[in-house]
């Protein structure tokens, strides 16, 4: 595998080497297969994540984490001068907080500004709410419960290993679980731009909003393609029978056609971020439902999110990130033809 990459990286890397070998035990702790093509699409989400770097600045973090504690203090009704009286204790890095607060640059040092604070000030903790609101860091950006829930399902296989968010901020580790979160399950996709999507959105994301559209061209109901068939709280889907989303309202209706009760369908949409939905009678059934009616709906679909965040300035989609994630595929892959002399793959399987 380190072959493979050193093969399709980019040739101006830095540390080049170093970003193969690590994608090699990656793959390989993982088991994805040794092609040039899913480290191509490994590197698309780092080059556009972080552009090769394993922890990479954020423009403008200071103010942005200013005016992120400034909403929270506000919302918690804190008075400004508590607060600046609470930022001038010293840290266990021997620099005071505001210190910390003035000098930020990485997403790491925010997530380790905010653990410290958790600890030792108890503004801190009331106002970070007990949890550290850094979700996501490293070169593929990827999130930390996934990697969190990722060490505890499987092996990790660096050692010793730090905690799942000391990894993610790691080169190793950012590559590791960004591997795992990208290529690591299995898709019906035809085109990799749809791993790209779902990295973004979420598991499943673009084959779920085709069901969504789907099922807004068969009932006439206004049906949001964001990939989620059911509504969430945090991260916990809530029961359709109490908080029902519009998927659910809009499988209720074709009931007849599909031959599938509610308690059925109940139990296939908890299936929703599983490759085993495709094979569930709800998915099945409306799939020929819409055969019947003479259609030939997709299976996979780029989901309709815009994309929400303090370091987002501009109007910025999902699609948007998949779109770009491609084109820097699409390099990479001519990278590797070239240097097998061979005609540019057009769509290998992702």
């Amino acid at each position: 595998m380190r072959d493979v990459a050193l093969r399709v990286l980019p040739p101006n890397l830095a540390d080049r080497r170093r970003w193969a070998e690590d994608i090699g035990t990656a793959f390989a702790a993982l088991s994805i297969p040794a092609q040039a093509h899913k480290v191509c699409a490994l590197a698309a989400v780092i080059e556009q994540e972080s552009t090769w770097q394993p922890d990479p600045p954020v423009a403008n973090l200071s103010r942005i984490a200013k005016a992120e504690l400034d909403k929270k203090r506000e919302r918690f009704g804190i008075p400004k001068a508590v607060m600046d009286l609470a930022l001038q204790k010293t840290s266990p890095d021997g620099r005071t907080y505001q210190q910390r607060l003035d000098r930020l640059r990485t997403e790491r040092e925010l997530s380790d500004l905010y653990e410290d604070m958790i600890r030792e000030i108890p503004l801190g903790a009331q106002i970070a709410g007990g949890q550290n609101p850094v979700r996501t860091g490293g070169s593929t950006q990827v999130s930390i419960a996934f990697a969190a829930d990722h060490m505890r399902e499987k092996p990790y296989p660096w050692k010793p290993a730090g905690s799942a968010r000391e990894e993610v901020f790691k080169r190793r580790g950012g590559l590791y679980f960004g591997a795992a979160m990208l290529l690591d399950y299995p898709v019906s996709y035809n085109r990799m731009l749809y791993r790209f999507a779902d990295y973004n959105a979420g598991l499943y994301s673009s084959r779920n909003a085709a069901v969504q559209s789907l099922l807004a061209q068969l009932t006439g109901q206004r049906i949001d393609p964001d990939g989620d068939l059911l509504r969430y709280k945090g991260r916990e889907p809530l029961s359709p029978r109490s908080d029902p989303s519009q998927t659910w309202r809009a499988l209720l209706t074709l009931q007849p056609e599909l031959g599938v009760n509610a308690a059925q369908i109940e139990r296939d949409l908890k299936l929703e971020k599983q490759f085993a939905f495709e094979q569930s009678p709800t998915y099945r059934r409306l799939y020929q439902l819409a055969e019947r009616r003479g259609l030939k709906p997709a299976r996979e679909q780029l989901p309709d999110i815009d994309l929400n965040s303090p370091k987002i300035t501009r109007k910025l989609t999902t699609a948007w990130f998949a779109d770009r994630c491609e084109a820097r595929y699409r390099t990479c892959l001519a990278r590797d033809a070239a240097a097998a002399s061979l005609p540019p793959a057009s769509d290998p399987r992702p």
